[in-house]
């Protein structure tokens, strides 16, 4: 999962042992809820298309093999570009798919003992870190930032991925709690990219984007020569959507196409800009 840079969270603002502290619970507790999913499916679930060229395997062995490197295991081999699926676009797409290759034939059990197993080594490797070392500078695929920020990308990756494999076998949840909001952070961190940019609202637009549930909140966004994330907009907005908050994270992720939910968004104001920033919400590449 890449996405456009948005600002640093709270593990480049917060006191260094306390942001440490609660983004590697964070972690823990979303490896935790898709490890306690995993454990219900059956094999026709598994095997469910979760993702554009990937099933529910697909999608774990992706994050097995994510963790595996982070946790210092040796990247397989890279797969020429004609070995990949229509669904690789980039670098980043083309080395994730290398460990889909990579553990496909495993059973469907052992794929789920390995996150079990990789999950657990990163905790211990995390717990292990110093918090300055949460601090040290990093590659993140939101850009420059520090190891504490890639984290709480990591957390938002596996949550999307759970929600992804929940869609896929009609197991809904985990659609709030301290994960989801972690989750739902890190989107209202790229809400200026997404409004000014992917959505292209016009100079002087005011957007209010209202979460109805199960995370309830009103997201405002201001255009004034860029756009940008404000605690208040002085009066009724120019443009307002009101929707679930599973519904704004699928659309938010790519997931799902804006013009085939639209009976499910609430368009206010005018319409037109309404309906283009519905229909504009995705902002992972």
């Amino acid at each position: 999962m890449t996405t456009e840079p948005n600002p640093p969270g709270d593990a480049e603002t917060s006191d260094p042992a306390t942001a440490k502290q609660r983004i590697v619970s964070l972690l823990g507790q979303a490896w935790a809820s898709m490890g306690g999913l995993l454990s219900q499916l059956d094999d026709e679930q598994w095997e469910a298309n979760a993702l554009p060229g990937w099933n529910v395997h697909d999608v774990v062995a992706h994050i097995v093999g994510t963790e595996r490197q982070l946790a210092g295991a040796e990247l397989p081999p890279p797969l020429p570009a004609e070995a990949t699926g229509g669904h690789v676009h980039n670098d980043i797409a083309r080395m994730n798919e290398a460990w889909i290759v990579a553990l496909h034939d495993l059973p469907h059990e052992e794929i789920r003992q390995q996150l079990s197993e990789v999950t657990a080594t990163r905790l211990a490797q995390l717990d292990a870190m110093a918090p300055g070392d949460f601090q040290a500078p990093s590659w993140t695929p939101v850009g420059p930032g520090t190891y504490g920020r890639f984290m709480e990308v990591r957390v938002f990756d596996v949550w999307m991925h759970e929600q992804d494999i929940r869609s896929a076998t009609g197991l809904p949840g985990n659609e709030s709690g301290p994960v989801a909001e972690q989750s739902l952070a890190e989107v209202a961190g790229a809400l200026g990219y997404i409004v000014g940019k992917r959505a292209a609202m016009p100079d002087g637009t005011t957007v209010r984007i209202r979460l109805s549930g199960p995370l309830v909140t009103d997201l405002l966004v201001a255009v004034d020569g860029r756009a940008r994330v404000v605690g208040e907009l002085g009066g009724e907005p120019r443009v307002s959507l009101e929707l679930p908050s599973p519904l704004f994270m699928r659309l938010a992720g790519g997931r799902i196409d804006g013009e085939a939910v639209l009976d499910q968004i609430e368009l206010g104001g005018d319409q037109d800009l309404a309906r283009q920033l519905a229909t504009h919400l995705a902002f992972t590449l």
